[in-house]
This record gives C-alpha cells, sequence and structure tokens, in this order.
C-alpha cells in the first residue's frame, strides 16, 4: 500500500471516529473529497480487518470491533505495567537479580518489562523482544492458559530446536511439564534457553482469571552457586500473585495459585 493511500486510510478513520451513527460511502467520499471507487476500496480493506463494519440494510459504514480489541489490548498492557511496576522493582531489590514480565503474542513469549539492580542502562534492552514459548520459563508458564490440543496445533509446523542442554523437544514432553507447571503454581527453566541459566516464572491473572501475562527471575549459575532457589520461587509467585490481585483477580484456596501452591 503507497502512502498516499495510507494517509487516506487514516482520513476515512478518522472522519467516521467522531460520526458514530457512521456514514454511507458517497458521503465519505464527499466529505474527503475522494473517488467514490477509491474510498470502496480502501473500506474493502478495513472491512476485511474488522476495523470496519458495515450495515447493509442502511449501507452505513462505522468503525468496526477490531478497534475495540487493538485499544482493549494495548490499554491493558499499559495498566498491567502499571500496577506491576512496584511489585518488580521491589522483587528485583530483594533478590538482587534481573526480573522479567512477560505475555503471550501470535503463539511467542513477548516481554514488556523488566527490572535490574546493577545494570539500569540496559533497562529496556528485552522489552519487545521476542522468544519461544517452549524453552523459557516465562513461555511454560504462559502455556498452562492452553489447551492441550492447542499447544499441539501450536507447534503442528514448527519444530522445538534445542536452545541449551535441557531444552524439551518433544511437544507430548513439554504438554507434560506444562501439567506440572499448573500443579505447583510455578515453572523452571534449566538451562533449557540458555546454558548455566536458571529461572523460575509464576502467573498473572486478571479478574476473570484468565492469564494475561507471567513474572520471572532468572540468575546465571556460575554466579550464584548457592542462591536459594525456593525463597526466590516464592517471592515470585507472591509478586505475580500481588499483579493479579491488582488487576481485579480475587484467588480462591483451591486453586494452585502463586499464593497458595506449596
Amino acid at each position: 500500500m503507497k502512502v498516499q493511500s495510507i494517509d487516506r486510510v487514516f482520513d476515512i478513520l478518522e472522519l467516521l471516529s467522531v460520526k458514530h451513527e457512521g456514514l454511507s460511502l458517497t458521503e465519505i467520499s464527499r466529505r474527503l473529497e475522494l473517488p467514490t471507487s477509491t474510498v470502496f476500496r480502501l473500506l474493502s480493506v478495513l472491512r476485511s480487518r474488522n476495523y470496519i463494519e458495515k450495515n447493509d440494510s442502511t449501507n452505513v459504514y462505522r468503525l468496526g470491533l477490531g478497534f475495540v480489541e487493538l485499544t482493549s489490548l494495548y490499554l491493558s498492557n499499559i495498566e498491567l505495567k502499571t500496577e506491576a511496576q512496584p511489585y518488580l522493582r521491589n522483587l528485583s531489590q530483594i533478590t538482587g537479580q534481573v526480573v522479567f514480565m512477560g505475555t503471550e503474542q501470535d503463539g511467542e513469549l513477548v516481554y514488556i518489562d523488566k527490572y535490574e539492580q546493577f545494570n539500569e542502562i540496559r533497562k529496556y534492552c528485552f522489552i519487545g523482544q521476542r522468544r519461544p514459548l517452549y524453552c523459557t520459563a516465562l513461555g511454560k508458564t504462559l502455556l498452562t492458559g492452553f489447551k492441550d490440543e492447542d499447544i499441539r496445533e501450536l507447534y503442528s509446523d514448527k519444530k522445538l530446536e534445542a536452545k541449551a542442554p535441557n531444552t524439551i523437544t518433544d511437544v507430548e514432553q513439554l504438554i507434560e511439564e506444562v501439567h506440572k507447571t499448573d500443579a505447583r503454581g510455578y515453572s523452571i527453566d534449566d538451562q533449557e534457553m540458555e546454558t548455566d541459566m536458571w529461572c523460575v516464572a509464576a502467573p498473572v491473572y486478571d479478574y476473570r482469571g484468565v492469564i494475561i501475562a507471567a513474572v520471572s527471575t532468572s540468575w546465571d549459575l556460575g554466579s550464584h552457586e548457592h542462591a536459594d532457589r525456593d525463597k526466590n520461587i516464592e517471592l515470585v509467585r507472591k509478586t505475580a500473585m500481588n499483579i493479579s490481585i491488582r488487576m481485579g483477580f480475587r484467588p480462591k484456596k483451591q486453586l494452585h495459585s502463586p499464593a497458595y501452591a506449596q
């Protein structure tokens, strides 16, 4: 799509954003002083992506549900990061280790925040980066929100490549590990993504009880041979639960949540 076409797309969207009742093709063309054929072509593209919807009985166009989904995801991430920041910062201060928060997008882990005590100049070096779900602690925690058949479908045409000595490369073994993660309320990456790295992660839930993110901390086994793993696991679980509560989650004791899992 040419730059001029993109510019015209935004003209259409901005026009419809202030016309809640919608406008006809002819009216949009007239107001924007564009040929009806051009407007129709652009509307068809937007409609195919659910950003525009058409009332077939009145032939009126209006903004579609695609925008609701898009803005909801964006606003949710902003709210999540805002609510999570003090807890992530505190976890990093207590453990003295790097802390990450990530979410799932298009079958991959996406880092959305990071705290590190001793290298603040690199604070945002991971934010926005993507990693596989199957070989990261954050990713395996996020996979607990998937059904078994969804995991099989996700990796039906993707090879589980060995990244480090203990990477899981079999889908059924991965599903078994996800079940274990779900049962205990946290996941472990023991040299699965990187050699000599150990990581623990726990889920963040929203008000519906749906996993929307995960929190983790990790360390170099060579530099922290005597790191208190049990203590760090509990700290990560509690941090994730505190963030979940801030996002409207109401835990029940029967759930294997970070606050109650043993």
